[in-house]
């Protein structure tokens, strides 16, 4: 369902004409309330009014997570924090947090963009949607849950974990729709089959997941094993969060809020625009925020944009669902490998379960990469030999793909840690030697 036709439909003319508009009050009011943009500005020589045209977006600076972290916590706000209804901040995992802001008015913006994403994927005032997002200072939960009451839909915000909780949910409460990570829809599948539950009985119709990557075989493990249709988002705490893009029925790329963000594809090494169609990595500007406007910020995404017209009847661009991330990468032996290839390597071998875990080790010197991957039950057999065959089988094609000499432990169902969140998909211990 097309949710908001002037904005989703626009044709393209009229759609680059306003994001010019919007565009030039966004850079004028960055540069105007923000000393760390107009210094980055001031160095390049450049003026807001100098952006005259939506190419002229190339002369302006980037905004990494570097920016984000050396302001903390409010260097980067364009309105006393007296203004600012709503904190929200990344984890901090690897240092200080970055830390947003919103005004109500981009409580409301927000809320219509993930509106429009849920409505995309097929939610109406109909269905009742179970969070399974953690609350908190991570926006995935809140920014979902707004707009989903923004539809008229049935909110249960059961948050992250407690896993036989949600199960209980799902029966007794009638769930049709759950958002998600990925990697717990298929863990909600596994605890739930255990327990003797036929998810097709249930009304669970459609998943909306983001938070991290998915790719084909692992939706299509998803719908399998949840009888529903799966489908993709995306956001980011630093841009928004939830909302930036999503999937409609079609599912051919997810199209993009342009009106309220504007998205280039530039070469991760030079900075150098792609053309479209072309991988490089997403940047990002806000075009309507007003506590934390983000001026072509790197996402470290690697994607390609579309702006032909969908089957669906929207305008919007659409970018492809998001596989490697600069930073997801782990260079071993001189090799870049990204967990998606290993990913689609296993989930393409019969026997593999989805669930698996990358280890980077160096010995004497020498980096050393295992996968510990999960086999089916089926899979597990009293003669050796059968289980060594099947261990080289895997490690052979992962030795194919990846070009490089790689370690295979099978372990048994249930041994890879899940987590309600997102998955550890790569160990890098070299540091420990």
């Amino acid at each position: 369902m097309i949710r908001d036709p002037e904005h989703e439909t626009m044709p393209r003319a009229a759609l680059d004409a306003l994001q010019l508009q919007r565009l030039q009050r966004a850079v004028s009011w960055a540069y105007e309330r923000i000393p760390h943009y107009r210094a980055l500005f001031d160095a390049r020589g450049v003026k807001p009014g100098d952006l005259r045209a939506l190419g002229d977006l190339e002369r302006l600076p980037f905004t990494d997570k570097l920016d984000l972290r050396d302001t903390y916590p409010f260097g980067m706000f364009a309105v006393p924090v007296e203004r600012v209804v709503r904190l929200h901040s990344s984890s901090g995992t690897t240092g200080k947090p970055i830390v947003v802001g919103y005004t109500k008015g981009d409580l409301d913006t927000w809320a219509e963009c993930t509106a429009r994403i849920a409505s995309a994927a097929g939610v109406t005032d109909k269905d009742r949607v179970q969070m399974a997002f953690l609350y908190g200072m991570f926006t995935g939960g809140w920014g979902m849950h707004y707009g989903m009451e923004r539809i008229g839909a049935t909110v249960i915000p059961a948050g992250s974990g407690n896993t036989e909780r949600h199960l209980m949910m799902m029966r007794d409460f009638g769930t049709t729709a759950i958002v998600g990570t990925p990697s717990y829809a298929l863990y909600l599948a596994e605890v739930g089959e255990r327990a003797g539950i036929d998810f097709s009985r249930l009304p669970l119709r459609v998943g909306l997941f983001g938070g991290e990557p998915c790719g084909e075989r692992l939706r299509a493990e998803i719908e399998s094993r949840l009888h529903i249709t799966a489908t993709d988002n995306y956001g980011l705490t630093e841009v928004m969060g939830p909302g930036v893009a999503g999937e409609c029925e079609c599912r051919c790329g997810l199209h993009v809020n342009e009106d309220h963000f504007l998205a280039e594809v530039v070469d991760p090494e030079t900075g150098e625009p792609r053309g479209e169609g072309e991988e490089g990595e997403l940047v990002l500007t806000t075009l309507t925020r007003e506590a934390c406007p983000v001026l072509r910020y790197r996402t470290h995404d690697l994607t390609s944009l579309d702006r032909s017209v969908c089957a669906c009847g929207r305008t919007t661009l659409r970018m492809r669902k998001v596989r490697h991330r600069t930073d997801d990468m782990v260079i071993v032996r001189g090799v870049n490998v990204f967990p998606s290839q290993v990913e689609d390597t296993l989930l393409a071998i019969e026997g593999i379960a989805p669930h698996y875990q990358i280890v980077v080790e160096r010995e004497h010197g020498m980096d050393r990469m295992e996968v510990r991957v999960e086999v089916a039950e089926e899979v597990f057999s009293d003669v050796m030999a059968d289980m060594v065959a099947f261990e080289g089988n895997v490690s052979d094609r992962l030795n194919s793909v990846l070009g490089l000499s790689v370690k295979v432990t099978l372990v048994e169902p249930g041994t890879v840690e899940r987590t309600a969140g997102k998955a550890r998909r790569v160990v890098d211990d070299r540091s420990a030697e």
